[in-house]
């Protein structure tokens, strides 16, 4: 495998940064993008690799690939609609360290021929799916890394629910990376939940004023969770303010209980809270906690589908401890940090334990479940 692939096997999420000008379904992005200007811009904001566009129909060419060469030494991946193992050739000396190979307008025997091609002249080949069908296509055929799209690139659509399942499946060896419609931090998490390596975020990039500030924001941590929702306008004021993850107690013995799991924008993802067993619920995840003498334990698990994906590093029920944050730090995987946060707290914490997100609810309150406005923004913006 070469550097591209590994590149994007690191620890943690990692982004696939794309230039790309213009877009079939969108029309113009970026006119103007420089991949000379774009490619050390986004490797400084936190890329793993950058994809280049060097087909006309998004605006681009192979002179883009040796652009963004010429400027960086980030790992490339040349995108467009490659069929004969011949033109592989110039997208290397045009500085190509991989190339895409879309299943949906190859067989097994071209796509073959053309990682073949590949692998000789020294490029990875990330090898796009779609669909499930496809899928199967791509861990046969032995493809590393995998590329999983969330666009129907015949009609244009998104589907991002077909894409995260498809993501859970996709064997772990394989480096997997989630493709389009990623906008938010919540949606890149959500890929991340579910197995991806990687994100491959373009249209939300070359829209924004700043393309590296947006790259930044998007794969930056922790998450920010505020817990103990039961009305829609304090899940308003906490998504406004900039959180990702929008908690609901559905535990009967908590004073902030929720009578049900309210929906939440597109920029956060929904978190149901039991303590003993789960039931059923609407939510993208679940927090679990046990229960212990009669109400819940200390630490708890984030579940997607029922698989653990975080430990929740909380304190004991109604006590403090001085030692939470070092037993925190110390937590192996992804570490999900609560108790006693709030604004005048958090960012310490923070700096101390580095977790992958953190949950406050009681100290954001006025009364159990009622949330203080004022104090939600500061602590997501302390956070960030």
């Amino acid at each position: 495998m070469g550097r591209f692939r590994d590149a994007l096997a690191a620890p943690g999420l990692s982004a696939l940064a794309e230039v790309k000008r213009r877009s079939p379904s969108a029309g113009d992005l970026r006119p103007t993008a420089d991949p000379a200007a774009l490619a050390p811009a986004f490797e400084c904001a936190g890329a793993a690799a950058v994809s280049v566009l060097v087909d006309a129909r998004f605006g681009g060419d192979v002179a883009d690939l040796a652009a963004a060469r010429s400027a960086s030494q980030i790992p490339l991946l040349a995108k467009g609609f490659f069929r004969e193992p011949q033109e592989l050739l110039a997208l290397r000396e045009g500085g190509a360290d991989a190339v895409l190979l879309l299943l949906r307008d190859l067989d097994d025997a071209q796509t073959a021929a053309l990682m073949q091609e590949a692998a000789e002249l020294g490029l990875d080949a990330l090898v796009e799916a779609h669909d499930a069908q496809e899928l199967d296509r791509a861990v046969r055929l032995g493809a590393d890394p995998i590329g999983i799209n969330a666009r129907d690139l015949t009609t244009f659509h998104i589907d991002r629910s077909a894409q995260l399942e498809l993501v859970a499946r996709a064997p772990r060896d394989r480096v997997v990376v989630a493709e389009s419609g990623i906008t938010s931090r919540a949606q890149g998490a959500a890929a991340e939940l579910a197995g991806a390596d990687a994100i491959l975020v373009g249209s939300a990039l070359m829209r924004a004023r700043d393309p590296a500030a947006k790259l930044r924001e998007l794969i930056s941590r922790p998450l920010v969770k505020v817990c103990g929702l039961t009305r829609s306008d304090d899940v308003d004021v906490a998504a406004e303010a900039g959180a990702d993850l929008a908690g609901f107690i559905l535990a009967e013995e908590s004073p902030r209980r929720a009578n049900e799991v309210l929906p939440v924008p597109e920029t956060m993802l929904s978190v149901a809270v039991f303590v003993g067993e789960p039931l059923d619920d609407l939510a993208d995840l679940v927090q679990l906690y046990p229960r212990e003498n009669g109400h819940r334990g200390r630490d708890g698990v984030l579940l997607r589908g029922g698989e653990p994906v975080a430990t929740v590093v909380d304190l004991p029920w109604q006590q403090s401890d001085y030692g939470h944050l070092d037993r925190a730090a110390t937590t192996d995987g992804r570490v999900v940090l609560a108790g006693g946060l709030d604004s005048e707290n958090v960012r310490a914490a923070i700096d101390r334990v580095q977790p992958w997100a953190v949950d406050a609810s009681s100290r954001l309150e006025v009364a159990p479940g009622i949330k203080h406005h004022a104090r939600v923004r500061a602590y997501v913006a302390a956070a960030r």
